[in-house]
């Protein structure tokens, strides 16, 4: 259960398998295009064996979900919303800057929330109450006009809760790829969005890379995982709770401890048993402890390089010194540093997003937060002053590009002359 990996192993196991189910993936998306909501209906009885005698979910549905939920976890959702709201206002952009970079010549950026957005919440069997936090308080921080979401039915109440509670415009019961088709190609019931966003199985993961030619994504996010740089300043049983925790989230999930010795792996993988025995979800995590093990590095230096080549989802730096470490870190989904700083602090309630990239993909992509829900325009504003400066430089390069009109557009209005002006040059 808990074994030595080499770095290439465990990389492999986390590649995405989405090339193993594009045809059935196509065939559902060329299902949903044809069909609309017919196949929508047609494909929650396939898949999830729930009837749908509507897609949409109503006011009623919003309001009956609250009687069937502990007061007592409502409350807590409402508290979890609050801090993901504020760490996310701290990400605000600008809507406007503008600087005066030399005489005459004022650039800057003008941000613009997206209009309208779709999230997708993982459900059916299960609640994910956080992620539906986690997808829309951002686009809700953003500016989003209209935010859409889809979840598998049965929506678990909570799920609705934590819609309702972030401000969801509009929630769908639809799941797998053919929600994911649904918001990019639209339906009868669903209108099309801009982007979509949220973490899903290889089948959504699939639709979502297949569809950005009708509507940009966050980034691809499969099942969880964490890796954890440990020497001997880490606590073996808060290392063994954190692996122990993303194991329980899927049989696919997968955990990596890089120590900085035998002792130390063998410490915390005598925890890790213990804990895993006495878990709740024990043949879950048994599964995904399969995928799972250590690897021993010379020292610190080395645990971080390993680290950057796995761009974990999760980074969990549990040693003496932990900022020496955290500088350098150049790939990582969510890093958690210090003993007290368990990866539940941002699966819940600490404000961070967890919708974060997995299968090494923070190597190139951001965790999920306001920037992902707004696109900048950049803005020019020259005076005569600030033309005549840069207009030598633009005719030059415009008539070595061959592109004359555009020498010409300068030069017609370095020419022009109190009252008009005299025109493009005919040479």
């Amino acid at each position: 259960m808990w074994q030595a990996v080499e770095v290439e192993t465990w990389m492999a196991r986390r590649t995405s398998r989405l090339g193993a189910v594009k045809e059935t993936v196509q065939g559902i998306i060329g299902q949903v295009r044809d069909s609309g909501d017919k196949a929508l209906i047609e494909l929650a009885e396939k898949f999830d064996k729930v009837h749908l005698d509507t897609i949409a979910v109503d006011e009623d549905a919003r309001e009956a979900a609250y009687e069937k939920v502990d007061p007592k976890v409502t409350e807590s959702l409402v508290e979890a919303e609050a801090r993901i709201s504020r760490f996310h206002e701290l990400q605000l952009p600008r809507g406007l800057w503008l600087n005066e970079t030399e005489p005459g010549i004022t650039l800057g950026v003008k941000t613009t929330p997206l209009s309208r957005i779709g999230t997708y919440v993982p459900g059916g069997r299960a609640a994910y109450p956080s992620t539906a936090l986690m997808c829309t308080v951002p686009a809700r921080i953003a500016g989003v006009s209209e935010i859409c979401c889809c979840s598998p039915p049965p929506i678990q109440p909570l799920t609705l809760i934590a819609l309702d509670i972030a401000g969801v415009d509009e929630i769908y019961q639809c799941g797998g790829a053919q929600a994911i088709a649904a918001m990019a190609l639209g339906t009868e019931t669903i209108e099309p969005v801009e982007k979509i966003v949220g973490p899903g199985n290889v089948y959504v993961t699939a639709a979502k890379m297949m569809l950005r030619e009708y509507a940009e994504i966050d980034f691809p996010a499969g099942p969880s995982e964490i890796a954890v740089i440990a020497d001997e300043g880490a606590v073996p049983a808060y290392v063994a709770a954190d692996i122990i925790a993303q194991a329980e989230h899927d049989p696919n999930a997968a955990c990596l401890l890089i120590a900085t010795s035998e002792k130390i792996s063998h410490t915390i993988g005598e925890e890790v048993k213990k804990q895993a025995g006495a878990a709740q979800r024990k043949e879950i995590i048994a599964k995904a402890l399969e995928n799972s093990g250590y690897i021993i590095a010379g020292d610190l230096r080395e645990a971080v390089a390993i680290a950057n080549t796995v761009a974990a989802e999760h980074l969990s730096i549990q040693v003496t010194d932990p900022l020496p470490v955290l500088s350098g870190i150049r790939n990582a989904g969510a890093i958690f540093v210090g003993p007290y700083t368990p990866v539940a602090c941002g699966d819940y309630a600490s404000g961070t997003n967890h919708v974060l990239p997995t299968a090494g993909y923070a190597r190139q992509y951001s965790g999920l937060d306001v920037h992902h829900f707004c696109k900048t325009s950049s803005v020019q504003i020259l005076s005569r002053e600030g033309l005549e400066s840069i207009g030598d430089i633009i005719e030059t390069l415009a008539t070595a590009e061959g592109l004359s009109a555009h020498a010409a557009s300068v030069r017609v209005r370095r020419q022009e002359k109190k009252g008009g002006h005299t025109g493009p040059s005919k040479n």
